[in-house]
Order: structure tokens, then C-alpha cells, then sequence
């Protein structure tokens, strides 16, 4: 069996495409050959590495990357996790399935957060969302 090629899109490639990439790869690792990459590259958010591995799943080994570095990879499909990369999303990942499901940004919102455990539970609140999504729904998306 060929895997599918799915690529979760963001702005930064930081927090939830990474998040989503791990999940992917966690829950679909045989079936999904999984990326993440944004509009921009930002770096790994330690926060989003911290909450994931409390989780179960490692996303040290993922490195933040443009869009752009994955112009060669024949892509099945794209999701994009954030409002900016759906509006935005470069013209060559078009040719691939195109689908949004929007979470929230945890470095924003955790940006009002009284505590650092506040802050983390935004993080968690995120993740869980995303693991939800992608174990449940997911598949029945890849083309």
C-alpha cells in the first residue's frame, strides 16, 4: 500500500501544524506520510513540543520549514490549521485536495493567561483538539 501524502499547513509552522504532523504520524504512521510546513518558518514552539510529549508523542525531531521546501513531494492532501494560511495558501499546494479546519492559536491565547499553567492548558486544550480531529476524522478526508 502507497502512503498518502498529507500536509498540515499553518502560518508559522510552530505550534499546530507540528502538533498535527505528530498526531498524524502517531495515529496514521502506516497508512500517512505526514507534513507540516508554513507560510512562514518560525521555529518550534517549546510549549507545543512540551504538551505533546506530556501526550505520549515526541515532535523534537520535526523542524519548522516553509511550504515552499515541499514543492517536490506529490501531496494527496493539504489542511490548513489557521485562517491566515487558508487565505494564503501558496498556488502550488492548490493541485493537492485543499481542506481548512481551523483551531485556535495557542501562543496567542496563552498570551492572556494569569499563570504559566494557564498558559500550558491553552496548549493542551489545542492539542487535544487536533488529536481529536486527526484520529477521528482524518482519514475519511484523504482522497
Amino acid at each position: 500500500m502507497t502512503k498518502k501524502n498529507v500536509l498540515f499547513l499553518c502560518t508559522g509552522n510552530s505550534c499546530r501544524s507540528q502538533m498535527a504532523e505528530g498526531w498524524a504520524r502517531h495515529f496514521h504512521g502506516d497508512a500517512i506520510e505526514a507534513y507540516s510546513a508554513g507560510i512562514e518558518a518560525h521555529g518550534m514552539n517549546p510549549n507545543a513540543m512540551q504538551v505533546m510529549k506530556e501526550a505520549g508523542v515526541d515532535i523534537s525531531g520535526q523542524s519548522s520549514k516553509l511550504a515552499s521546501t515541499l514543492s517536490d513531494v506529490p501531496l494527496d492532501l493539504v489542511i490548513t490549521v489557521c485562517g491566515h494560511a487558508d487565505e494564503n495558501c501558496p498556488a502550488f499546494l492548490t493541485q493537492a485536495k485543499l481542506v481548512h479546519v481551523g483551531f485556535d492559536d495557542p501562543p496567542k491565547l496563552a498570551k492572556q493567561a494569569a499563570s504559566e499553567q494557564e498558559a500550558l492548558d491553552q496548549y493542551r486544550r489545542v492539542r487535544d483538539e487536533i488529536r481529536d480531529f486527526v484520529s477521528e476524522r482524518l482519514a475519511a478526508l484523504i482522497p
